[in-house]
């Protein structure tokens, strides 16, 4: 019942994560493990690679791109109530699916209806991570983020399955009925603390209401609190979605180079399971691919969640952050070389091991470099403006195999982009590293020199001196004031 003075570091904090490894699993995974049915969905429709890989591409756009709408849900109403509501969307998505007849409902059902589901999952199981940790943060993060890894790898040989025995639409059934669970996921999010915004709310309004009835014949003060009301408003918005971190230098940074690395993030995982089909191997053995992938990143993101935390690296997290991300691109750069199914295996391991250092530290580096009190709004921010490359990557690599009839020059656009971000973010990181070392030192120095705080002092000293000093304009006003007082008190 009462306020948590900090985040309790484990505990129900643990139960929280177990919630958030199941969301957060589905919400990333479930776009993946969907790649199975597009070779039969596509001869069922006759459509191109690249009009079924908007099916994923529009899912996961929808994904990103409702971050703001999450984050103020959040907000208002707590993680639990919108993750909640979020598994009811992905389970009627789905199941709305099942009966589609075109490809334009499949990207309304899928793409659209069970994307915002997913959403409602992705964000809520972030943020109440950042409130039930903070020293042990980076491995909770790890632990959570390790869902998407353990669902892809059941997903991937379960879909297949169910392809087999039901077909894609029965599939789609049963698909919608397992993402009920995330109901029960969202139950789990027990909120911390007690909420202080209603309390706020009542107290303005109560300060406005006997601000009025003081100066009702007043006129200016009228404008006075017109213009108050309309400061709340823009406040009430920017308490939502903090504008201002557009202004800091190091969230910038980040957002350009996420932006730019989702260009070819998704992409390659979409493709893989149709690449190996292409190349002659049979279905189980390409949903083989998805699942060897999975495993190695199950381990991969817990193992990056406590290199992360380690004294050694967490100071300098971002660089780290970087080279997975230049590590991801050579993966793809090298996947044309390997044209056997042992090769196809050999990448499939390393894409893995890169991918779930990426995953796992990708809202840890946001986080620290915009702290948790404004994590919500930045997650909101970010995911918005990253919506619009990850609705076009997987689109334009289905066009370059359309065009080339190759799946290689699809793994090589992805390849360079994704190194160009690692390099344009280890760059600019140091950049950023080198500029807050200076202006701590400016800090530093400014608060040793005496001479600097006598003159501010002497400054302060100096304004309330002007301030309380009366001159010869304020007499009327002093009178007038007086008159007013005497009338009130009935003298």
């Amino acid at each position: 019942a009462g306020r948590a003075p900090g985040p309790p570091d484990g505990g129900w904090g643990w139960v929280v994560v177990f919630g958030a490894f199941v969301s957060i699993g589905f919400a990333y995974a479930f776009p993946k493990g969907l790649a199975i049915f597009f070779k039969e969905i596509q001869d069922f429709f006759g459509t191109s690679y690249s009009e079924i890989a908007w099916v994923s591409s529009i899912m996961l756009a929808t994904t990103y791109g409702a971050g703001p709408i999450s984050s103020i849900l959040v907000n208002r109403y707590g993680s639990r109530p919108v993750v909640m509501f979020g598994g009811l969307l992905c389970g009627v998505g789905m199941i709305s699916a099942a009966f589609c007849t075109s490809i334009l409902q499949l990207y309304i059902c899928v793409g659209f209806i069970t994307g915002f589901g997913l959403a409602l999952n992705l964000q809520p199981s972030v943020i109440i991570i950042g409130k039930y940790f903070l020293k042990r943060r980076p491995i909770a993060n790890g632990l959570a983020m390790a869902g998407s890894p353990v669902m892809l790898c059941t997903l991937a040989p379960l879909n297949q399955f169910l392809f087999d025995n039901f077909g894609w639409r029965g599939s789609f059934l049963i698909l919608g009925a397992i993402l009920l669970n995330c109901c029960v996921a969202g139950a789990l999010f027990r909120p911390i603390g007690a909420g202080t915004a209603p309390v706020k709310t009542q107290v303005s309004k109560e300060e406005k209401d006997a601000l009025k009835e003081k100066v009702i014949e007043d006129g200016p003060m009228e404008k006075k609190l017109e213009e108050e009301e309309g400061k709340d408003c823009f406040e009430k918005v920017n308490q939502y979605l903090d504008f201002s971190l557009f202004k800091h230098r190091g969230f910038l940074i980040y957002l350009i180079g996420n932006v730019l690395m989702f260009l070819g993030f998704f992409a390659p995982i979409v493709f893989l399971a149709p690449y190996a089909k292409h190349t002659g191997i049979d279905e189980y053995s390409a949903a083989f691919l998805l699942s060897i992938l999975a495993i190695v990143d199950m381990v991969a993101r817990p193992a990056t969640g406590m290199v992360a935390n380690s004294r050694w690296v967490r100071p300098r997290i971002q660089y780290f952050f970087s080279f997975a991300i230049a590590f991801n691109g050579a993966c793809h750069l090298l996947c044309p070389l390997a044209s056997s199914y042992t090769g196809l295996i050999v990448y499939s391991s390393f894409f893995g091991l890169a991918f779930g250092m990426v995953c796992a530290m990708l809202f840890e580096t946001l986080m620290d470099l915009v702290g948790a009190a404004r994590f919500t709004s930045a997650v909101g921010l970010v995911t918005i403006a990253e919506c619009c490359t990850i609705l076009l990557g997987p689109p334009i690599g289905g066009i370059l195999i359309d065009t080339f009839g190759d799946y290689k020059y699809m793994f090589i656009k992805c390849g360079a982009v994704m190194v160009l971000a690692g390099t344009f973010l280890f760059i600019m990181n140091y950049y950023n590293y080198r500029m807050l070392a200076k202006e701590e030192k400016k800090r530093k120095i400014k608060e040793e020199d005496p001479k600097s705080v006598r003159t501010e002092n002497e400054g302060k000293i100096n304004w309330n001196k002007d301030s309380t000093q009366d001159g010869p304009e304020l007499e009327p006003l002093r009178e007038k004031g007086e008159g007013a007082k005497k009338e009130m008190n009935g003298t």
